[in-house]
């Protein structure tokens, strides 16, 4: 059953991309996916196919193909989302890549492309959606429904954008593949990382490089995906308990993806300008470098940091910097945390800034401030593996008092 379940999830984005492509619908295109699993589920146990997704992909657009032609809305519903005649009818590789394009078409609210690339591309069904983006299921559910009219009010083609139209289109979906990554990276309500949404990401990002050799920012966000993902085991202890940066063995991190992901941040920040994800990746190159934590280049990343405030003035990229600035040799705690602060009113209901702000404290020698603060991050953290992390914090202060 576990195999079965990684052939949907894989097939998933495929079986999807291609009906839609057929029948310009993407509520069919979903409802017809779902009706070839549940065929699957049926009757694989009995004859596996060699080719699961090939039969999944079939079966789909079989059933899609009967339901329009039983509610006579064929000659309606094609010319919605299809590609113009002379494309070709097999699915591709490239067909989930038309449907990323398709859900971060630019008259989209970034929230919307998100749930909906979050729902259709990586499988992930709404109750999941709500809880990555924790928001309320039923506005997540009418946020896709809204973002998939849309697309067929507008009549949004089902393809991968010509060259001119790229610029105006990437960053979306840039932007969406990475938080994407960052939703599975940060985990759920009941896990720490979302191994499913990671692999997603990462596909998707190595699909736009190959799609575009020559663009330096799709190859930083691989970079910067699979620097991240070597981390990863060294993320938790034997116990299953969170493990900072600061912490980790660095024996255990995938010295493999460091290598592939230096070499794509390198030839991205050589080719310049130096965009957004770029710099990001810049600054996991130079933590993955590092020997040490106490050997980490902190003025370094606290420059790149600067840098990526010009092109992307984010207040979490703020906080970021703030953080590496107190790991500076001459960093002025308390000037620090005064910058921390003056960033609360932007990133009110953001667990990691009390956090942040909790560590200076406590580090400022001021542990009774540091232990109330650890209390607000805890109200807003709702992943238990970072509970008890918060928790042991909180502890580790009462027993130094």
């Amino acid at each position: 059953m576990a195999a079965m379940d990684e052939v949907f999830r894989e097939a998933w984005p495929v079986v999807v991309a291609s009906t839609a492509r057929l029948t310009g619908d993407l509520d069919l295109a979903e409802d017809c996916t779902q009706e070839a699993v549940e065929r699957a589920l049926r009757t694989w146990p009995a004859c596996v196919p060699d080719n699961p997704a090939g039969w999944l992909t079939t079966t789909a657009r079989r059933i899609a193909l009967d339901r329009l032609r039983r509610e006579a809305t064929l000659r309606r519903k094609l010319p919605l989302l299809v590609e113009p005649a002379g494309g070709e009818d097999e699915p591709g590789p490239t067909d989930p890549l038309r449907l990323v394009f398709t859900c971060c078409h630019p008259s989209l609210a970034l929230e919307s492309q998100v749930a909906l690339t979050l729902r259709l591309v990586c499988g992930v069904d709404v109750a999941a959606v709500a809880a990555v983006l924790l928001a309320g299921e039923a506005g997540i559910a009418r946020r896709i429904t809204r973002a998939k009219q849309k697309i067929a009010a507008a009549r949004i083609p089902f393809r991968v954008p010509p060259d001119d139209e790229l610029p105006a289109r990437l960053d979306a979906v840039l932007t969406v593949v990475h938080l994407v990554h960052t939703a599975g990276h940060r985990g759920s309500r009941t896990e720490l990382q979302n191994t499913e949404l990671t692999g997603r990401a990462a596909g998707l990002a190595r699909m736009l490089v190959r799609l575009l050799p020559g663009e330096p920012e799709p190859q930083a966000l691989l970079g910067l995906i699979l620097l991240t993902e070597a981390r990863g085991p060294a993320r938790t202890d034997s116990a299953g308990d969170l493990v900072l940066l600061a912490d980790q063995d660095r024996s255990r991190w995938d010295r493999a993806l460091i290598r592939r992901g230096l070499a794509l941040t390198t030839a991205a920040l050589q080719r310049g300008p130096r965009g957004r994800f770029a710099l990001q990746a810049g600054v996991a190159g130079l933590h993955a470098m590092a020997p040490s934590w106490a050997e980490t280049d902190w003025a370094q990343i606290v420059t790149t940091y600067d840098a990526l405030m010009q092109v992307w003035p984010s207040p979490v990229v703020a906080l970021n910097r703030a953080a590496a600035r107190s790991r500076l040799q001459s960093a002025d705690l308390a000037a620090v945390l005064r910058e921390i602060d003056d960033l609360a009113p932007a990133l009110a209901g953001y667990p990691y800034l009390p956090a942040a702000r909790a560590d200076v404290l406590a580090r400022l020698g001021r542990s009774e401030e540091a232990a109330a603060v650890y209390d607000e991050a805890l109200t807003l953290t709702v992943n238990p593996v970072e509970r008890r992390f918060l928790v042991r914090r909180q502890t580790d202060l009462a027993t130094r008092r």
